[in-house]
């Protein structure tokens, strides 16, 4: 047996181990004011500072974006002209640079045959699992897939071989989609009644479709088909005619000298409607969709998307699909009982694929869940299994916020993550707010001091420690502790919730005060979102506001996004005399030869298109006519260069007095984006940026009741402050405000809370707390030990050494008023007062309960926890 011989170790002042530092010198990109630091190689360095410092600027944009664009850059020309074009940051020099994996809080592709297996590639292994081991034995792995038809064909083929010869030939491809829903998992119908009005005739407006009117293409295609009369009330139609009117295959016609197609209105919406994301429709063909469109659990597969022959294939009596619903920690389990040599190295590898899952806290979660669904957390928490087990070393690995969605309790498993990342010799870039997760870097740069043109400097750089005693605003919010305050507010009413079953809830009766500040919080996945968003849907009287992307190309800014845009150009309009569309930038007001972008795009094919300014609008994105008209003295362009806070008092007062955009400024002035330029383009927002300029956009809801869901995302420690003093206006004003978060000082700040958990999945659905901050600090049952307390709310009491009892106590729920919301199916939601209520369960941490038959009103019993 041979061996390779030893190797002496190279010299301790090697030339390779010079390279252990990232030089960054002179960044501008967006905000960045000519940054220059220098970073440890293998090592954690946490970014942090306010909500549009310019973090993302730094580390993204700079950073991460220069990393991929040299790493393309390797790759020939030709195959450059396939991969998205990347153009160099604005930075003077940028040394050390290594492989970049960015792991953002993108939310995943939402189309509806993207599931968590389908993304993480569990999926994939399932299928070659089950094709090996499922009895009876039906195909390959396509037979699994619900993404895969079956496909039959056969016909004459011509060989060109020597003499042609055709010979008759046959070919069929076993999929596992289900012919029914093609995959989906649901089935849709159209409400026609949403679709037209059959009291009028088509030529009367009888259509009530987004888009189809008869002053354009369409009416002189229903005008000229001769398929039906367009004077006819569509109620008399024959069936013949309301067929070819609805459902008709697409036909060639010829209108007016003109070919044409005709095809039925039903086949027309699936294609131009149904068949695309709902997110991304605009607003008003949205809400018709929604309208019009009712969805239903498929029939025939019950759900699952696949076919009866993939749904019949067992192992050990489970089928693909049971696995696929299994909560994912148990399906771990059972795949670990598993034994069969032949497929030894698959199992191994779909066991450390769950094991990951379990591991980063989503092993609540099921691989059929759509990825659609996923938060903003655990979507980059599904983005990082890939990377927890790879042997790379060496590699820049880039998180944004990764504690995002985690409970106070969780967050040290991310960490974890984080550090074993490090300690395989890998740079870990992090930014992130979360004091927990700062105290763990060997390296912190902070910058500042402030947002947006008052930020983008580096205010400190270097350990926790020097951070902890420097006099900067992370510094000295670093060691807050969230102090309960002195008094609670009483509340208006209660919103009664009666048996939610949604998700892994388990029949859940909670009453939810209102008029106060109420708190909806428990770790991840122990059903938050699915009793607040399950239980009160948005409609009237409900304003939610959810952790969806703000969606926006460059063209978009604030002033569009919030429709501040509007009352300035009807203002501009009514003093000048002229139409509004000239003072849109998107419209008849655009600058001819860059319309309206302000930027003219030079396309050098595989490298970067180059962007420079307009020389004829010189930035200013519209016409030198346009810019003629004046308002208080200032153009157009002038007045989206302002700040919030300028146009606030601009349009506050004077010449230029517009109560309409002056109720809109207010609203982002008070969510802290007083600094912010009303033409900025919305692509260089921050998150937190983002968060608060859709929580402003909200805000202008009339509605007695405010869903929020994880507000502070993307926030700094400073910015939470902030946002606090706007619930508090919002409750003190009648309102009644309910937040999903995990927060500590959002939780102590509230007047109610209501924890859900113990666990997560089916470990979780349970009410575990209801009451005051100051009792779920102190008289939790059982739930939160005195550590996990001191993250939640700081020192507050000492640590409880003996156990809760349970006692009956006399409610000081004041008397409960009216509110009147639309209840959901399948839960029965009502407000205290208008019939007797059921017997209400109050559960403990172990799920049992105790019951109170009488109902509850003012001054009667009902079930809290003491300290002994």
């Amino acid at each position: 047996m041979s061996m390779a011989r030893k190797t002496d170790a190279p010299p301790a002042g090697h030339v390779a181990d010079s390279h252990g530092l990232i030089r960054v010198h002179g960044a501008s990109e967006n905000n960045l004011k000519d940054v220059s630091i220098e970073i440890p190689k293998r090592r954690l360095t946490v970014f942090t500072g306010v909500s549009g410092s310019g973090k993302s600027s730094l580390v993204f944009d700079t950073i991460a974006a220069e990393s991929q664009r040299l790493i393309n850059e390797t790759y020939s020309a030709f195959v450059q002209g396939f991969m998205p074009t990347l153009a160099r940051p604005e930075v003077d020099v940028l040394e050390g640079l290594t492989t970049a994996i960015i792991v953002d809080q993108q939310r995943m592709g939402s189309d509806p045959r993207s599931t968590v297996g389908t993304a993480t590639d569990a999926n994939a292994m399932l299928r070659i699992l089950f094709s090996r081991l499922g009895r009876p034995h039906i195909g390959p792995p396509t037979a699994y897939s619900f993404n895969t038809a079956s496909v039959r064909a056969s016909g004459g083929i011509t060989v060109e071989r020597g003499t042609k010869k055709t010979v008759k030939a046959t070919y069929s491809r076993t999929g596992g989609m289900c012919v029914r829903c093609e995959g989906r998992g649901t089935v849709s119908d159209i409400d026609l009644t949403q679709l037209y009005d059959d009291s009028k005739s088509l030529n009367e407006g009888a259509l009530t479709i987004p888009g189809y009117s008869m002053d354009g293409w369409y009416g002189r295609i229903f005008g000229g088909c001769g398929f039906f009369d367009p004077d006819k009330p569509i109620r008399r139609f024959t069936k013949r005619e309301l067929h070819d009117l609805l459902y008709k295959e697409p036909t060639k016609i010829k209108v007016d000298g003109i070919n044409l197609t005709y095809e039925g209105l039903i086949p027309k919406i699936q294609k131009s409607m149904l068949a695309k994301d709902i997110d991304a429709l605009q607003p008003h063909i949205r809400a018709f969709v929604e309208r019009a469109m009712t969805f239903t659990v498929c029939p025939e597969c019950d759900g699952t998307r696949l076919s009866e022959g993939a749904r019949s294939s067992k192992i050990d009596k489970v089928s693909i699909a049971d696995a696929c619903a299994m909560q994912i920690s148990d399906l771990a389990a059972w795949v670990r009982g598993l034994d069969e040599p032949s497929v030894a190295p698959l199992l191994t590898a779909l066991r450390h694929t769950l094991e990951s899952f379990v591991e980063i806290g989503l092993g609540y979660l099921s691989l059929d869940r759509p990825s659609g669904t996923l938060s903003g957390g655990e979507a980059q928490r599904v983005k990082m299994i890939r990377h927890l087990g790879s042997s790379l070393t060496d590699v820049t690995y880039v998180f944004d916020e990764p504690t995002t969605g985690l409970h106070p309790h969780d967050i040290s498993r991310m960490n974890d993550l984080l550090l074993r990342l490090r300690d395989k010799g890998n740079t870990v870039l992090v930014v992130e707010h979360k004091p927990q997760t700062i105290a763990i870097a060997d390296h912190v740069v902070d910058l500042g001091p402030g947002a947006g043109t008052a930020g983008g400097t580096v205010c400190f750089e270097g350990t926790v420690e020097g951070l902890r005693s420097g006099d900067t605003i992370t510094g000295r919010h670093l060691d807050d502790r969230a102090a309960v305050k002195e008094s609670v507010r009483k509340p208006a009413g209660t919103l009664e919730i009666r048996g939610a079953t949604a998700h892994n809830l388990r029949d859940v009766d909670v009453d939810i005060p209102l008029g106060v500040l109420c708190v909806v919080t428990g770790v991840a996945g122990s059903g938050k979102s699915s009793l607040v968003h399950g239980s009160i849907p948005a409609g009237e009287g409900v304003v939610s506001v959810d952790q969806g992307a703000i969606r926006g190309s460059r063209r978009s800014n604030p002033a569009t996004y919030t429709g501040l845009l509007d009352p300035i150009r009807k203002a501009f309009a009514k003093v000048n005399g002229v139409k509004p569309a000239l003072f849109s930038a998107n419209s008849e007001g655009a600058c001819p030869t860059c319309n309206g972008a302000g930027v003219v795009f030079t396309d050098l094919a595989m490298m970067a298109s180059v962007a420079t300014t307009c020389e004829e609008c010189e930035g200013k994105r519209y016409q030198a006519a346009v810019l003629e008209y004046h308002l208080g003295g200032r153009d157009i362009s002038e007045v989206l260069a302002m700040p919030v806070s300028e146009a606030e008092e601009f349009f506050g007062s004077g010449e230029a007095s517009t109560p309409a955009a002056h109720r809109i400024l207010g609203r982002l002035a008070d969510v802290g984006l007083g600094y912010l330029s009303l033409g900025q383009p919305l692509t260089t927002l921050s998150g937190g940026e983002r968060q608060r300029l859709k929580l402003a956009t909200h805000m202008g809801e009339k509605g007695g009741v405010y869903v929020l869901d994880e507000p502070t995302t993307g926030l700094h420690l400073a910015d939470v402050e902030q946002l606090l003093g706007l619930l508090d206006r919002l409750v003190d004003a009648g309102k009644s405000v309910i937040v999903v978060e995990h927060h500590p000082a959002v939780m102590a700040h509230a007047d109610w809370i209501i924890d859900l958990g113990p666990g997560a999945g089916h470990d979780g659905g349970r009410i575990v707390f209801e009451g005051t901050p100051a009792g779920v600090i102190v008289g939790s049952p059982g739930f939160l030990s005195p550590e996990q307390a001191r993250a939640r709310g700081g020192e507050i009491g000492p640590p409880r050494s003996t156990p809760p009892v349970w006692s009956r106590v006399a409610c000081r729920r004041p008397a409960p008023v009216v509110l009147r919301l639309t209840p959901p199916v399948r839960v029965a939601l009502r407000v205290s007062g208008i019939r007797d209520r059921p017997r209400r369960r109050s559960h403990c941490c172990r799920g049992s309960s105790a019951a109170v038959s009488s109902p509850r009103s003012a001054g009667s019993a009902c079930w809290s926890a003491r300290t002994a």
